[in-house]
C-alpha cells in the first residue's frame, strides 16, 4: 500500500519537534515506560504523555499495558520512509543506557 504525500508530510511534521524526535530515537532502541522518558528528557509526565499521544495517533508508536504501567514502542515497520531517517538519529550512550537499566517505574 502506498502512502500519500499528505500522510508523509504529517509524519515528518510530527518528527520536526525536538522532543518527539528524541522520543522516537529512544524508542527505536527499546520500548520504554513514560517514567523512563520523563527522566531521560528531563520533562514533565503530562508533556511527555502529550507527545506520545500525538505519535500514537499518527500510528508511529504503540502501547502495551503491564500492570499499572504502559510501555511504548516504535511501530514503523510499514513506514520505510521513516525507518531510513530514524536509522540516522544518534543512539543512546552507555551512560544513558545505564540509567535506563537502573530505572524502576514507581
Amino acid at each position: 500500500m502506498m502512502i500519500s504525500i499528505e500522510e508523509m508530510a504529517e509524519q515528518f511534521k510530527l518528527l520536526g519537534d525536538k522532543t518527539r524526535l528524541k522520543i522516537v530515537s529512544l524508542l527505536s532502541q527499546q520500548q520504554m515506560c513514560v517514567c523512563h522518558l520523563v527522566e531521560l528528557l528531563q520533562s514533565t509526565q503530562p508533556n511527555i504523555s502529550q507527545h506520545l499521544r500525538k505519535l500514537k495517533d499518527a500510528g508511529l508508536v504503540v502501547e502495551e499495558r503491564r500492570g499499572q504501567w504502559i510501555y511504548y514502542s516504535l511501530s514503523i515497520e510499514d513506514k520505510p520512509h521513516l525507518k531510513d531517517a530514524i536509522e540516522y538519529l544518534p543512539k543512546v550512550g552507555e551512560e544513558e543506557q545505564g540509567k535506563i537499566n537502573a530505572m524502576m517505574c514507581e
